[in-house]
Order: C-alpha cells, then sequence, then structure tokens
C-alpha cells in the first residue's frame, strides 16, 4: 500500500533534506510534485506526516542525475517546499545543498573520486548555471587489504548555522549573473528610488537595489524600514508591521525586476543591510522571503557580496570592502558570518567575473522513503 523510494538524507551547508536520482522519481512533472509532497509532509505547518522539519531551511529536495551537456558531470534540480503549502518551487537556487551534489553523486555511484579531492562542474538545472564543485575524497583501508576512495565528512571547516566542523567543501560558481532575472541589474539601475503603499500601513519612501547574482535579491537601508539591522530572528519574525511593509515592497519590486507577480513565489528575497558590527563587510538580515533567515543563503550572500563592489548601490557608504581586485566580502547575519571571495575584471570594476565559497556536507541517513501508493504507485506501474 506504500511505494519506496531510495534516498539519501543530507544536510548541505546550513541546509538538509532527501536526495534523489531523477531516476527515481515519476518522469511526470505533476506527479512527481505530489511525490515530493508526500515525502516532505507538506502542508502541514509541522511536516508531521513526512521528512520535513517545519522550516523553509529544512524543507528541501535535491535531484541528481548523469549530464548529457558536453563538459558537465552532473545535472541538479533542486526543489523548495514550504511547511504549510503545497508548493513545489524549482524556480530558484539554492547554493546550500548545492554542496551536497558531488558527495551525494559519488554515494550514489554516478561518478568515481579522482584523486585526494574530487572536483566535477554541476549544472544547476533551475537557472542553467554551472559550478565546480571539489570534495574530499581520501583513500580509505576496507576490508581485508582492498583500499578504495570515499567522501570525506569529518575535518577542520566550520560554517557559521551548523555545529561543529567537518571536511570542507569548495563551490567555484561560472556564470551567475541574472539567475532568474534578466540580468545582474534587472531594473536597469544600480539604485531604484521607491514609494511603497499598501492596507494597514502609512505610504514610505527608500531606495533599494534590486539585484540577482545567483538570487535576486531586494536590498535596503534596515534604517529606511524603521529598524536598526541587528534585532534577532525572532524580534523580526514577531513584527506583523514589518512583514507587511516588506511583502508589499516585496510585490512592487517584482514587477519592476520584470519577475511578474511575485505573490505566491519564493523570491525576490528581501535583505536589510546596516553597517558591520563584528568585523564583517556587511550586516544583513534577510527574508526568504516571509520568515526572517537564521543565516543566509549561499547564493544571496553571492549577491550581497556583488552588491557591496558595485558603486552607487544601497551597500555603499555602509559595507566595508577591501582593495584590490580580489575582495573577500564577510557578509554579517544572525547567526556569524558567511565570506564570499569576487574576483573583479581589471578593466570593468563593476564586473564580478568569478565567486568562490566554502560549505560542509554530511550524509545523514540512507534508505527508503514511503509515499502512499495512491500518490505514486511507482515506476511502471499505471495509478
Amino acid at each position: 500500500m506504500q511505494t519506496a523510494i531510495p534516498t539519501l538524507f543530507m544536510r548541505g551547508g546550513s541546509s538538509r533534506g532527501p536526495f534523489f536520482l531523477a531516476s527515481d522519481l515519476p518522469a511526470d512533472i505533476a506527479t512527481r510534485d505530489r511525490v515530493l509532497l508526500a515525502v516532505m509532509g507538506s502542508p502541514d505547518r509541522r511536516q508531521i506526516d513526512g521528512l520535513g522539519g517545519a522550516h523553509p531551511l529544512t524543507s528541501k529536495v535535491g535531484i541528481v542525475s548523469v549530464s548529457q551537456t558536453p563538459g558537465v558531470a552532473l545535472d541538479f534540480l533542486f526543489a523548495q517546499l514550504q511547511p504549510e503549502k503545497a508548493t513545489v518551487d524549482t524556480t530558484p537556487n539554492c547554493g546550500n545543498m548545492l554542496a551536497a551534489v558531488v558527495p551525494f553523486a559519488l554515494e550514489r555511484g554516478l561518478i568515481s573520486a579522482q584523486g585526494d579531492t574530487t572536483t566535477v562542474r554541476v549544472l544547476t538545472l533551475n537557472t542553467d548555471m554551472q559550478c565546480d564543485v571539489t570534495v574530499e575524497t581520501p583513500l580509505v583501508q576496507g576490508a581485508g587489504a582492498e583500499a578504495r576512495r570515499q567522501v570525506r565528512y569529518s575535518g577542520e571547516a566550520k560554517i557559521d548555522g551548523v555545529p561543529g566542523s567537518s571536511a570542507p567543501i569548495t563551490i567555484n560558481f561560472l556564470d551567475t549573473a541574472g539567475s532568474v532575472c534578466s540580468g545582474l541589474l534587472p531594473t536597469g539601475k544600480v539604485v531604484d528610488a521607491l514609494t511603497v503603499s499598501g492596507d494597514g500601513f502609512e505610504p514610505f519612501s527608500l531606495s533599494v537595489t534590486c539585484i540577482d547574482n545567483g538570487m535576486p535579491l531586494v536590498m535596503f537601508k534596515a534604517a529606511d524600514v524603521g529598524c536598526t539591522g541587528y534585532e534577532t530572528v525572532a524580534e523580526l519574525n514577531a513584527d506583523t508591521d514589518l512583514k507587511t511593509r516588506i511583502e508589499a515592497l516585496r510585490i512592487q519590486t517584482g514587477h519592476l525586476m520584470g519577475l511578474g507577480d511575485v505573490t505566491t513565489k519564493n523570491y525576490p528575497k528581501m535583505t536589510l543591510i546596516a553597517a558591520p558590527r563584528t568585523g564583517g563587510s556587511l550586516c544583513t538580515r534577510s527574508f526568504i522571503p516571509h520568515v526572517c533567515h537564521d543565516a543566509i543563503g549561499v547564493l544571496a550572500a553571492v549577491t550581497v557580496g556583488t552588491a557591496c563592489v558595485l558603486k552607487g548601490s544601497v551597500c555603499e557608504g555602509v559595507a566595508v570592502i577591501n582593495e584590490g581586485d580580489t575582495k573577500l566580502v564577510s557578509v554579517e547575519h544572525p547567526t556569524g558570518e558567511f565570506s564570499v571571495e569576487l574576483g573583479l575584471d581589471p578593466e570593468d570594476a563593476q564586473k564580478v567575473t568569478r565567486a568562490a565559497l566554502l560549505r560542509t556536507a554530511r550524509l545523514i541517513m540512507r534508505g527508503e522513503v514511503m509515499v502512499p501508493a495512491a500518490v505514486w504507485p511507482g515506476p511502471g506501474i499505471p495509478a
């Protein structure tokens, strides 16, 4: 009466969720989405009947396959689910879950280890974005005299938002500008001056930077919405007036960014900024899009870092940035910081040519997840 689907339950960066081979899921998208909803237990606030963790950061799914694109080894499809909604969004990227793609592929035998480290080119199907992911694959003594290479999960690398330490995973993004929007600056401007109005609040004016270098963001000074930018996540999530005003701003900027009506979409993300106060480059508070993030997403951090180096953005005069063609941007967030290394074009200081960062991942569980046969009876079995 239930269908068993092979899965590895993995943490990628500061997110987690089940990973599947694309071949183990229904080819029909509508059926696949029903399966994923059943897997995660959505819609339900607690996701009590599935694997979801009752939070957007733990309501994520990774789908992996061998790529048919020349020069690319793996295809990755990311799916964002929500605890209380029956939605499966495969539009945005997730740089955190991306960190677990190569370990998953090695565990499932889609690819082979190359040496002490293994570097694999991955295509994120959501936005047609390519990156090179490097993981450690040391030689491990097996049973008897046989030795084989395995993914190393233990190590000394630490990332904020995740307890303990793990082996480092480096991600080098090759081309992230305009991942969802038409380009890096989808409104055609570095800064837009807006007046926002809506039910339940007085109209307010502010300046925003609408930018997409891996994740569509709307960035604005926290002071422009009556905040310090240093509030706790709980304080911001409890401020219903603030969230109402930010949502009105999000809907308005969605149209400006060419995204249409974003009422039911998970983007653009909304990012409040303030001067750094723990030695970083910029302090942030991010809504994803309706809940304040405990940290900041990988590609959101890349996009924030990019805004920091663009002359005239809302970050100018707020962010603290080093000199030179390579910028190390430390993005402060509620639970720590996220460092992004950006390479600038020597002939065009407004153009980012490279974005590299460090993440970690861990295999938590392997096995089968069960879904009701009424949702999907299994491959080759008519519904």
